[in-house]
């Protein structure tokens, strides 16, 4: 069973670091004519009190988001337990932490060990220890958090982490909260947690974020692009690289789930999270090179339908246009990107990337496809 420590409680405060601007090539698009619609009213709000600390579960919470919400949540005077497997350490010390922030955090982290898809441990478990708010991290699917309601029927509220890969692609962008959704999307499951969290009677928020960076990322995003600058190689982008999409730190978005704590705006709202601006794939490239420090890279564009790559994945990202309108969470909860895009690249391989630290090996494998036809071409 596990055992809680006890902790100072403190007034939570959900303050944020400004913003600093970038002059780098982003795209920022106007969306003046979607606030006609009145999408952001809060209806039917459960009342949520922040005049105390609370005892926060989170589902997840050793691999990436999750390190750097923990951390917000006790500097915040909450008690947080983390639910996970017991797989990987509950708590590690990040680049740049000093041992005594990281030694202060790691007394007060609680764990409980558990698979959440064992429901008959979930419910037996989570009821005995009862919390007050939920931070649902590495939820995929609607029946993973059926128990989780079931054991905590007083529960104040249930925070999701979404995606905005739910959203039906449109040559209509940017996404806002209220477009049509893809109930077919590889995201599905996310899709139908959230339409079970709408039809109980429980007070939750939704955050849809975009593509998510920074440091610990173990999505190849970022750390694709860093594999070829160190390397000096050419960044083979597919199509004209003139696709736009948007990123946001994992920081950032860390901020934005405490911003959604005992924040009765945010009851039952759905909110896109992710940077301010804008960015070509050719952009990103160029932003990662400037960020990292490395020359500006020799960009070679092909047509992916003309290769077979089997079961590799040539590219980190979709193939299109894909972004998404964070006015409703600046409108409504107050968030300011810390980050713009290249100061964000440039704390992900910082702390990360340039120490030497990557989740996975370089493979150019597929570039070498891309480049030795392209040579063909060239001679």
């Amino acid at each position: 069973m596990t055992s809680l420590v006890r902790v100072q409680h403190k007034q939570p405060s959900c303050s944020l670091l400004p913003s600093s601007l970038s002059d780098f090539n982003g795209v920022r698009l106007t969306t003046s004519i979607q606030y006609k619609r009145k999408v952001w009213q809060t209806k039917g709000a459960l009342h949520v009190s922040a005049s105390s600390a609370k005892k926060i579960l989170i589902m997840g919470g050793t691999r990436f988001i999750g390190i750097f919400l923990s951390r917000l949540l006790v500097k915040e005077g909450h008690q947080v337990t983390l639910f996970t497997r017991g797989k990987a350490p509950i708590t590690q010390q990040l680049p740049g932490e000093s041992e005594t922030d990281y030694a202060d955090f790691s007394s007060k982290i609680l764990h409980l060990k558990g698979d959440r898809k064992d429901f008959e441990f979930v419910k037996s478990s989570l009821s005995a220890q009862g919390f007050d708010v939920v931070y649902d991290i590495n939820g995929r699917e609607a029946d993973e958090v059926e128990p989780i309601l079931e054991a905590l029927p007083k529960l104040e509220q249930y925070i999701y982490c979404s995606s905005a890969g739910v959203y039906l692609k449109s040559d209509l962008l940017p996404h806002f909260e209220v477009d049509a959704v893809d109930p077919k999307s590889r995201h599905k499951g996310k899709l139908e947690t959230e339409s079970l969290l709408e039809s109980r009677d429980v007070n939750w928020t939704s955050l849809r974020p975009v593509y998510i960076y920074g440091p610990l990322n173990y999505n190849p995003v970022e750390e694709w692009f860093f594999h070829r600058l160190k390397a000096g190689r050419p960044i083979p982008i597919p199509n004209s690289g003139m696709q736009i999409t948007q990123l946001g730190h994992v920081k950032d978005l860390a901020s934005a789930f405490v911003k959604v704590l005992c924040n009765e705006k945010a009851s039952k709202q759905v909110f896109n999270i992710s940077g301010e601006k804008y960015v070509t794939f050719d952009g990103l490239a160029r932003a990662c090179a400037k960020a990292a420090g490395f020359p500006e890279p020799e960009i070679i564009h092909y047509n992916p339908k003309e290769f077979d790559f089997g079961k590799k994945k040539a590219f980190p990202f979709r193939d299109q246009h894909f972004f998404a309108s964070v006015d409703k969470a600046k409108s409504v909860l107050g968030l300011k990107p810390e980050f713009d895009l290249v100061e964000g690249l440039a704390d992900s391989y910082n702390l990360d990337f340039g120490r030497g630290t990557y989740r996975k090996e370089a493979d150019f494998s597929t570039d070498d496809i891309v480049l030795s036809k392209s040579l063909v071409l060239q001679s």
